[in-house]
């Protein structure tokens, strides 16, 4: 009888209280989640009748996650998966992809997230097969992939008709043909990466640029070949919040100054822009008043004048300021800094 009242107890007060805890935690790593599923049989049916727990699946950097997604998918709980991730995931392969496919064949129905950054061993056949069984899919990331080409791209538009945020950075055999389609196809795109896509000229990134207005985050990271013919047009993407120029050799004042017209500008990155002079910063700080982090670092051709204008427009705002390597600037210590903008907390952003 005693061991009955306290069973009768832990189920009526203690899996109330586990499943509280679980529902709010929105990132519960799976390894605990299936470890609570062996704590009792009443806490098992409590958790696995919690449709939200089994939205997402995450195998980050995990051996054998190919078998482990198959085997995942496979179960009823995870019919209605929204978000898988399997960044740096060992083992990965198309065939994985393909095997989910035929087996699993309405699991990824509901997708609307997919991160595959690092899986180096998927080609453009894996994204072909995944790309087709995700009609709903939202966000995709395959950052860092050399074998994707174009043809990937190609594939994506043809099935995925929603993206909304997709990383290329690291597809170094993407080109400009990637962005016609992308252009074309996903005008209410709100966030791009395209970090050391190498093979992209500003042809193709005027296209995103006349054609996806809707974007509030756009990372150029180490396109070194890129001209102001483009940059210019970047002042078309009024909801623009985060921009990253980072090694823009070819940038100019003129060109940062009509990037300045992105009003909503909140992040942006400058490091190694080393033709920009005061100049250009002064336009963004006049431009930019709800900016609240800015890299400069490297920038020998700045001095004090830019610091002086940038907190008269933005020091209310100004969080991360980094400008170590500027040569011009006289006024670079900590506490100087914190003179000119008061709500500085980070002063270095490249080490």
């Amino acid at each position: 009888m005693e061991g009955e009242s306290e069973w009768k107890t832990w189920s009526r007060e203690t899996v109330p209280k586990v499943m509280r805890i679980v529902s709010t935690c929105t990132t519960l790593p799976h390894r605990d989640l299936f470890s609570l599923l062996l704590v009792s049989p009443c806490l098992h049916q409590s958790l696995l009748s919690c449709s939200s727990l089994w939205q997402g699946i995450d195998l980050r950097e995990m051996n054998n996650a190919g078998a482990r997604l198959e085997a995942a998918l496979s179960m009823s709980r995870y019919r209605h998966v929204k978000d898988i991730n399997l960044e740096f995931a060992q083992d990965i392969e198309d065939k994985h992809l393909e095997l989910l496919k035929t087996k699993c064949p309405d699991s990824l129905e509901n997708l609307e997230s997919l991160n595959l950054n690092g899986c180096q061993k998927i080609s453009d056949k894996g994204i072909e097969i995944v790309t087709s069984a995700c009609p709903k899919l939202k966000v995709f990331s395959i950052y860092w992939n050399v074998r994707v080409t174009d043809i990937s791209i190609q594939h994506l538009v043809k099935y995925c008709k929603r993206i909304v945020d997709l990383n290329l950075s690291g597809c170094k055999n993407i080109s400009d043909k990637s962005l016609q389609l992308v252009a074309d196809n996903y005008q209410e795109l709100e966030s791009l990466n395209l970090t050391r896509c190498v093979k992209l000229t500003d042809r193709g990134l005027q296209k995103i640029l006349l054609q996806c207005s809707s974007l509030g985050s756009l990372n150029l990271y180490a396109l070194s070949s890129l001209t102001d013919k483009a940059y210019k047009k970047i002042s078309l993407l009024t909801h623009l919040k985060f921009l990253d120029l980072c090694g823009a050799q070819n940038l100019s004042d003129e060109g940062l100054a009509c990037i300045a017209k992105c009003k909503n500008l909140v992040s942006l990155n400058l490091t190694w822009c080393v033709r920009i002079t005061d100049a250009g910063v002064i336009a963004i700080a006049q431009g930019c008043t709800s900016l609240e982090f800015l890299s400069l670092f490297g920038i020998v051709g700045v001095t004090d004048k830019c610091l002086e204008a940038l907190s008269r427009f933005c020091s209310n705002t100004l969080t991360t300021l980094d400008v170590n390597g500027c040569v011009g600037i006289k006024r670079r210590s900590r506490d100087e800094l914190l003179q000119l903008f008061p709500y500085l907390r980070c002063f270095k952003v490249h080490s």
